[in-house]
């Protein structure tokens, strides 16, 4: 998928660029500005909309989705820096009409109250998990400081990690 990267100016206006990427495993090819963000355009100009605008700044994790595998805050990656990556959203990891493990395990385990983080979380829980199946408290803690949670306590989240890292042994 290559594309031109040629940005027009015109009397202090930049046009739109052509940007493709994967987004949940399909192939999606765009014209946006290019200083629109990732969560703008998932919410926006895709109607995916599990992924949550909150802070705006990177600080809050809500936004979080995952691209080439790895977390990031959504609100923070412009349209340019998205072109030929895969990004995967809360909408992903659902297959067919089934709930993913993680998703099942924050239901079991109250890892949500409010539920306005909790697409955030399981990304960045999905992340952990990826790179670690068996993180000890600390490392859950650690991977988790990106996202906050201000009903929940942390505990059911915690406790949703740590019932998932069971099962996988």
């Amino acid at each position: 998928m290559e594309h031109s990267k040629t940005v027009s100016v015109q009397a202090g206006a930049v046009s739109k660029i052509a940007i493709s990427f994967t987004l949940n495993q399909k192939c999606v090819e765009l014209h946006v500005s290019p200083t629109l963000r990732l969560v703008d355009i998932l919410r926006d100009e895709l109607k995916v909309t599990g992924t949550k605008i909150s802070c705006g700044i990177g600080r809050c994790g809500a936004c979080s989705v995952l691209m080439d595998g790895m977390v990031i805050n959504s609100c923070l990656l412009m349209a340019y820096q998205v072109d030929n990556a895969e990004i995967t959203t809360i909408e992903g990891l659902k297959r067919d009409s089934e709930l993913d493990l993680i998703q099942q395990a924050f239901l079991e385990e109250g890892g949500f109250q409010c539920g306005y983080c909790t697409s955030g979380m399981i990304m960045a829980v999905k992340s952990l998990l990826d790179e670690n199946l068996s993180p000890s408290d600390e490392e859950i803690k650690e991977h988790l400081s990106g996202n906050l949670c201000r009903c929940t306590g942390y505990g059911g989240i915690i406790r949703a990690v740590k019932r998932l890292s069971e099962q996988r042994k």
